[in-house]
């Protein structure tokens, strides 16, 4: 066009110039604005540091800001500090850390400095000796000697592959390109060919010029980028009804052909919140409704190891909000669900003594007033809650604890153990006075356990489904352990074999290539780093697979900025992860994902039908023009008149072709390729009629014209110019 542009100058037609250059403007323009991304990633890396941090030198402790932080220095933790640098622990008491923005574990980490590793490399959430930057810590205090700080972090590592990946081009952007550059071929080769004839006919050389810049207006759908832009514009609208906001117009389409969605499991599968589901005593075996209310207490068992749970946590409630320990809040949920409350009962049975949790005992207890006298609550692993008891509850009675029956509770906690639950127990002791920390854990009763879980969200299963139909196959990459993975991914149907999952050490034990070609075989990825996850995402993707990658932490930023959709969680996401993505969900809802691969499939056929409709016309009018030239007839139509169908005539149309309601069926369809062609599935045989058609319709207006002024096509060459305007309006 800017060729034609340059032409149109030279000989004078200074209108038809101006016009040109306009939607060359135009174009670029929708260009730059289309592609234009907003990538926030690096700069919200930066906001997650702490901007204090207690470090100890020259044996002195001091408060300095977290940028200031150098290797050697000593960091001293407490519950609630934030941590500025990737340390080695020196000290550990019953220090637990929050790193599910790090590993996607809902869980803290428990932390003991004294933990040395022979491996040579050891998955980021099995590091018990080490902290990272950007974690929290949750419980109980501890030092640590800086080994990594800023870029050379964990952290930093992963702001370094989000600014090293490269950008590519969305299927509808490599198509568009491709068709971009064939039209421009096409056109090129009928310019001269016609620039031939006509110097081969002995035509005027100004008359050839302006005959081949009609042919190459006429062979560029000048309206084709606008058209796009719009109907894409109005896809994201839809999506943005529907809880999914669009970062970039051509991700709405790519979604349409995403074949493999690889999602994480906290808080995008899962609830990302510890809930109870069982509670068991010698009496019953209570299975807890996820979602329940004004529950009743099975019988007065029950109620003795609810307030026990209770009274022997240190998590916190305020209303409707709970604070602390994962785990102890699912338990402090599970008596609000039966009504009682924790409030309540601290009024009720004040706290007068503990002896906190320790991670080499395993357990926590709690003296607590108990009418005139004491009574002792501890909780924590079965095994050791059994070995520190005498007597048993049953039916309100306290009997012996007999080997017969701590076996059958011991297999019984087993059974959730398999399942890939969290089992806890409690007991208690009464006294008439004050029971000393070191007399606290003897002859206790044994009250029962529960076994707990991050559940699956309700409507994924469904949604998992839909996705199996419409042949998309979803995989779960996660930082928790095999187990625990494969029980909710065989819950959401996503895999149906221990077999089919892998872990991330396994990962390391496989070359590149032998990881590829295995990937097909998998369907979970457990105890993954960031790293692992990229390198997921490039195995499937080097099988030609379109991928889609949710997630919802700082260690999805990586893999979801290298999938072909990235799709983050606006509820729980963290900046990173919203910076790094092309899609982000308002709702946190993987059934929102289906709806908008289903949205971008029904855009992908609707922008398909207004590029067949828009070639089909250019087609027409190349016709048109080519017969002319062949023919030895005058130019039905001029180039501003081509420019003005183009990008006014046809548009409208084409616009109205891009908003059709779509197919209700195209769920039930496979993804298509990658590399299929605008013109598959009888496609280009329909733009060729169409534009047969159309031609043929145009040169028929033209002779009409000439006709009603006594000129016919094969004398339209020595016609007048005005005639030549009359017949050219009846073809325009």
């Amino acid at each position: 066009l800017l060729a034609a542009s340059v032409a149109t100058i030279f000989i004078g037609e200074w209108t038809d110039a101006v016009i040109i250059l306009l939607v060359v403007l135009i174009n670029a323009l929708i260009g730059v604005v289309q592609e234009v991304k907003a990538n926030k990633a690096i700069e919200a890396l930066n906001t997650l540091t702490s901007p204090k941090a207690t470090v100890k030198r020259n044996g002195t402790s001091m408060e300095i800001d977290s940028k200031e932080v150098v290797k050697g220095d000593v960091i001293i933790l407490e519950t609630g500090s934030s941590i500025p640098a990737d340390l080695r622990l020196t000290s550990s008491l019953n220090l637990e850390i929050d790193e599910s923005a790090l590993t996607g574990e809902s869980v803290p980490s428990s932390k003991h400095a004294s933990k040395v590793f022979e491996e040579a490399k050891v998955p980021l959430g099995d590091q018990e000796n080490m902290a990272f930057m950007s974690t929290l810590v949750t419980y109980g205090r501890g030092e640590g000697v800086v080994v990594e700080t800023g870029m050379e972090t964990v952290m930093g590592s992963i702001a370094k592959s989000l600014n090293e990946d490269k950008e590519t081009m969305t299927p509808l952007q490599k198509r568009l390109n491709q068709l971009g550059k064939t039209l421009g071929v096409i056109a090129l080769v009928i310019t001269a060919l016609m620039f031939g004839i006509g110097l081969f006919q002995k035509r005027e050389p100004l008359e050839m010029l302006l005959t081949a810049i009609s042919l190459a207006v006429a062979a560029i759908p000048e309206g084709l980028p606008a058209i796009v832009a719009i109907v894409l514009a109005l896809g994201v609208t839809r999506m943005s009804k529907k809880n999914a906001i669009v970062k970039q117009l051509p991700a709405v389409e790519t979604l349409g052909s995403v074949n493999i969605i690889c999602s994480d499991k906290t808080g995008t599968l899962t609830q990302n919140k510890m809930t109870v589901l069982n509670y068991i005593t010698l009496d019953d075996e209570v299975e807890v409704d996820i979602e329940g209310e004004n529950l009743t207490p099975q019988n007065k068992t029950s109620e003795t190891l609810m307030e026990s749970f209770i009274l022997s946590s240190d998590a916190t409630q305020s209303g409707d909000e709970q604070t602390g320990d994962p785990t102890e809040i699912s338990l402090i949920v599970l008596g609000n669900k039966h009504g009682i409350y924790k409030d309540n009962l601290n009024k009720k049975h004040p706290r007068v003594d503990e002896n906190p949790f320790d991670s080499d005992r395993k357990l926590m207890s709690t003296l607590n007033k108990w009418g005139n006298g004491y009574r002792v609550h501890t909780k924590g692993a079965i095994d050791k809650i059994l070995n520190i008891s005498s007597s048993v509850l049953v039916n309100g009675e306290i009997k012996p604890l007999t080997e017969e029956i701590k076996k059958d509770l011991i297999d019984k906690s087993e059974h959730y153990s398999e399942k890939a639950l969290r089992v806890l127990s409690v007991a208690y002791k009464d006294s008439k006075e004050k029971v000393s920390v070191s007399d606290m854990e003897k002859d206790l009763v044994f009250i029962g356990f529960v076994a707990m879980i991050d559940p699956p969200r309700l409507e994924v299963k469904d949604s998992i489904v839909e996705a199996k139909k419409a042949g998309i196959t979803p995989v779960m990459i996660t930082g928790d352990h095999k187990s625990t993975a494969f029980a909710i991914a065989h819950e959401l149907d996503i895999a149906s074999s221990i077999d089919q999952a892998l872990t991330g050490s396994e990962i390391e034990e496989m070359s590149d290539e032998d990881f590829a070609s295995k990937i097909g075989d998998y369907r979970i990825f457990a105890r993954v780093s960031p790293e692992h996850k990229v390198k997921i995402v490039k195995a499937y993707q080097s099988h030609g697979n379109i991928v889609s990658m949710t997630g919802d932490g700082v260690n999805d930023a990586p893999s979801l900025k290298h999938a072909d959709i990235g799709v983050a969680m606006g509820i729980t996401g963290t900046d990173v992860s919203k910076g790094a993505s092309d899609i982000i969900l308002t709702d946190d809802n993987f059934k929102t994902i289906v709806s908008a691969v289903e949205e971008g499939r029904n855009i992908y056929n609707n922008i398909k039908k207004s590029v067949i409709f828009l070639l089909s016309c250019n087609l027409g009018e190349i016709i048109a023009i080519f017969t002319s030239v062949l023919f030895s007839f005058a130019i039905p139509l001029l180039p501003t008149q081509i420019l003005w169908v183009n990008l006014v005539t046809d548009t409208l149309p084409a616009i109205a072709l891009g908003v059709d309601p779509g197919d209700h069926d195209v769920m039930k369809k496979k993804p298509r390729d990658p590399k299929e062609s605008f013109f598959a599935h009888g496609a280009g045989v329909r733009a060729i009629i169409g534009g047969v058609l159309i031609g043929s319709l145009t040169l028929l207006a033209f002779a009409i014209g000439l006709n009603e002024r006594g000129y016919t096509l094969f004398s339209s060459s020595s016609a007048p110019d005005e005639i030549l305007a009359y017949a050219r309006t009846m073809a325009f």
